[in-house]
């Protein structure tokens, strides 16, 4: 049964020389990475360089997808969530994720909330209608949605909808949440909502995030992974460090090249 989210300190994730293949294809090689406790983490880094994988790879959504296997360990504090003997279930509450499309259920706004509260467990209608309002109120949504939380979610707006979304996720009271290009779908106005939460979300939760959007990373980001393409065409992480070093400080020439406009680089150019 769902119980309130306990008060020790969010978990740190250690990806350690992790790989992703679809098939034969290497799409990430070896990546190692600490992404520390209670922050926003950020992955950078131009299309195509696995970064999503890498992403989905920590909830295990990777197990979705034909032909597609990740080695290496990945721990969350100290379990490696790899190993066969993880409950994907206990999993994928422990680890929220926010995709790049809103994804609201087809069903009213309450239900979006109710659905996975009662999959994982809480029958108490007592419960649940607290815990409903309140998610709702920790996303900025229960005052503009209260007197409706009857009507599809599927009415609202793009950015109220990733509001919900979020809002979906932490009914099941996760340890970490990932989110995945979460504002490349809205609209400025929108976008600066989903920061503002994001924000607020900080300490509760270790947040990994992927974006396109360097201003966005530095607005946001507490540590920052760069990732880019070997020559083999695999994804990799070049350079990781805290926001400053990052876009400051950098050593990686393609981390300076990205990160802070020096020497133009491209995605195409190889590591």
């Amino acid at each position: 049964m769902i119980t309130s989210r306990l008060s020790h300190s969010p978990p740190t994730l250690n990806l350690s020389e992790v790989s992703v293949y679809y098939g034969q294809k290497m799409a990430i090689s070896q990546v190692s990475l600490t992404i520390p406790s209670g922050k926003i983490s950020v992955l950078v880094g131009p299309s195509g360089c696995g970064k999503s994988s890498l992403l989905a790879s920590i909830n295990r959504m990777t197990d979705l997808t034909p032909n597609c296997r990740v080695s290496g360990k990945i721990h969350i504090d100290q379990q490696n969530i790899l190993h066969p003997s993880t409950s994907l279930m206990h999993l994928r509450r422990q680890v929220g994720m926010v995709f790049q499309q809103p994804n609201p259920f087809p069903l009213s706004i309450e239900d979006n909330i109710r659905f996975p509260l009662k999959e994982h467990g809480q029958k108490d209608p007592k419960q649940v209608q607290k815990i409903t309002q309140k998610v709702l109120e920790d996303v900025g949504l229960w005052k503009e949605v209260s007197q409706r939380l009857k009507t599809p979610a599927l009415q609202l707006s793009g950015g109220q909808q990733q509001r919900l979304c979020i809002a979906r996720c932490l009914a099941l009271s996760p340890d970490v949440l990932l989110f995945d290009e979460p504002c490349s779908a809205l609209d400025p106005l929108a976008t600066q909502k989903i920061e503002t939460l994001i924000r607020q979300l900080r300490g509760r939760y270790t947040i990994l995030m992927v974006t396109h959007n360097l201003s966005q990373a530095r607005r946001l980001a507490d540590y920052v992974a760069v990732c880019w393409t070997e020559e083999s065409g695999a994804g990799c992480v070049v350079e990781s460090g805290d926001n400053q070093r990052i876009f400051e400080h950098s050593v990686h020439p393609i981390t300076r090249s990205f990160c802070q406009g020096v020497d133009g680089a491209t995605k195409d150019s190889p590591i």
